[in-house]
């Protein structure tokens, strides 16, 4: 079977994948093909004579000598997640110490000084840059949506410039944090990127190339990106461009004099999991501790509606009732990006297409066996980002989680406080201010709220638009898996849990139920205390003599 052309075509992919990305290893073969540049003179036929011979000698000596190596011609590497492969121009840079000037650059030289103990590096002309390197700073700040040359960067490429998408340690959310001022006067750099751009946590690493001539590897005017790879907290790799499979070699024409033309491979040499493996996870998944539910959610927030503004994104955040726990990983929060409206209709759409993915655990307690579970709850704010970079709240809203399995659309319709008079809508068009909740969980019963009866009266408010979910639930628990335990006598709330996944209506008729009891105590409890003696029963007992 013939071999497939070369591509020029270095389109990307994107993949997800639950388990860990440092199980990720690539294999990348690089091979010179041909020059396209100039045929180079043949030499001249021997000369007759005695000294044909000797000169035939010497030609060929020459040509021996001539001659590349294997390692010069073609290279096959595999590369794991983040593994640092040196350069020769690392190499040359590294190995003196006075030209380290960061710890990074200290490291980098001691690893240097074990290779070249080792006996030198194994690599020739395919290499890494990880992603605390300087390349990867600086490939991040010229990155380029086309491949025209006068390409003119636009705003938000140009603040996106100075965003560094790294993996940072999430802080605990404190309620102090959730209080927020109406304006901020003086706002500074720092604050102005962390609230109106996203900061998605990404790292990223490029397999590179060194396609320097014959003898002057380590010039970085040779070097070429062979593959880049991004992953970020949500396991999405983005490979580009894809691995090659049946779509044949990638090609990368040099320019100069020669126009040297390459080719390279790129294939996944991830290890395949084993039967056995796949078995002793599919254990895991069935020998889930008794007590314990677990809620996957995968979510999308599809678009919004019928809001005053334009250029709108909705804040959200997941809280987390009692009994209830999520992975140290778990992301609880985020923000979508900023969306321009459509008309559609009647009403102005933002179509945000934004996925998010929550991963909760339930764990009942000995002390709540005969009470209900409180599901968890999204809170979200709609806000809106005006020219100069203010933002309003267009509205708030919360949304308790199914707690049946499948799919779910809801439609959420939100709300916004408002202010008597003129002056605050003045104020909320001119300088970009408006009232807002000091603990966003109000939108509800607060979860600070101790008391039995919330009061809301004076507290104005205007209903706004409406935000689109979508949501798909599962749920997982070991009482699940014990059918036969549904047609006995039910033990646990879990196990209320269990049937009620097969029929869900299970859980409406035991809140009723719960309602229902509730009423009667109050009834009775209301009850005059002498129509409580007459109707209780006597006793008598026969007198003593």
């Amino acid at each position: 079977m013939a071999e497939p052309p070369c591509s020029a075509d270095a389109g990307g992919a994107v993949y997800r994948s639950r388990d860990p990305v440092r199980n990720l290893r690539l294999r990348v073969r690089i091979q010179r093909v041909t020059s396209a540049g100039p045929l180079l003179p043949q030499a001249p036929p021997p000369l007759a004579g005695p000294r044909g011979p000797e000169l035939l000698g010497l030609a060929e000596r020459a040509a021996r000598g001539a001659r590349r190596p294997p390692e010069e011609e073609q290279e096959e590497a595999e590369v794991g997640w983040q593994e640092k492969l040196f350069s020769q121009f690392e190499v040359d840079l590294y190995q003196n110490e006075s030209a380290c000037q960061t710890p990074l650059d200290r490291q980098y030289h001691e690893e240097i000084l074990k290779l070249e103990k080792a006996g030198g590096r194994k690599n020739c002309r395919i290499f890494t840059y990880t992603d605390h390197d300087r390349f990867t700073n600086l490939e991040e700040h010229c990155q380029k949506v086309t491949d025209s040359d006068h390409e003119v960067p636009s705003y938000l490429a140009e603040r996106m410039a100075n965003v560094r998408r790294r993996r940072q340690d999430r802080r605990p959310i404190e309620a102090s944090s959730l209080k927020s001022k109406i304006i901020t006067w003086e706002p500074s750099e720092e604050f102005i990127k962390n609230n109106h751009v996203i900061n998605t946590p990404v790292q990223t690493m490029y397999i590179m190339g060194d396609l320097g001539p014959y003898g002057k590897l380590g010039h970085r005017d040779y070097e070429r990106v062979l593959c880049t790879i991004k992953v970020d907290g949500n396991g999405v790799i983005m490979v580009k461009p894809d691995f090659t499979g049946t779509k044949g070699p990638y090609r990368i024409e040099l320019d100069g004099e020669k126009r040297e033309v390459w080719k390279y491979t790129i294939e996944n040499a991830s290890v395949q999991v084993q039967p056995e493996e796949e078995e002793r996870e599919q254990r895991v998944f069935r020998n889930t501790l008794p007590g314990t539910l677990r809620l996957f959610v995968n979510g999308e927030i599809v678009s919004a509606q019928g809001y005053e503004y334009d250029n709108l994104y909705v804040h959200f955040f997941v809280e987390l009732p009692d009994q209830w726990s999520s992975p140290a990983s778990q992301q609880l929060s985020g923000v979508t990006q900023t969306c321009a409206t459509k008309a559609v209709g009647w009403d102005n759409v933002a179509h945000f297409c934004y996925p998010f993915t929550l991963d909760m655990f339930f764990t009942q307690a000995d002390e709540l066996e005969d009470s209900l579970p409180q599901w968890p709850v999204l809170y979200f704010e709609v806000l809106s980002l005006d020219f100069w970079q203010r933002y309003r709240v267009e509205g708030y809203g919360s949304l308790v989680l199914p707690a049946s399995p499948g799919l779910h659309v809801l439609t959420v319709p939100t709300w916004r406080p408002v202010e008597l008079g003129t002056v605050a809508e003045l104020r909320r068009f001119f300088i970009g201010g408006s009232p807002e909740l000091e603990d966003i969980t109000y939108v509800r019963t607060p979860s600070t709220f101790k008391g039995s009866r919330l009061s809301r009266l004076g507290f104005r408010t205007e209903t706004t638009g409406s935000v689109t979910f979508r949501l798909y639930c599962l749920q997982q628990s070991k009482a699940f898996l014990e059918t036969s335990a549904l047609r006995q006598r039910m033990q646990s709330v879990l196990d209320r849990l269990g049937g009620f996944s097969q029929q869900s209506s299970v859980y409406n008729v035991l809140e009723a139920f719960q309602r229902a009891r509730r009423r009667m105590q109050e009834a009775r409890q209301s009850l005059p205390q002498d129509l409580m003696s007459t109707s209780a029963p006597t006793e008598h007992r026969p007198q003593e003599p």
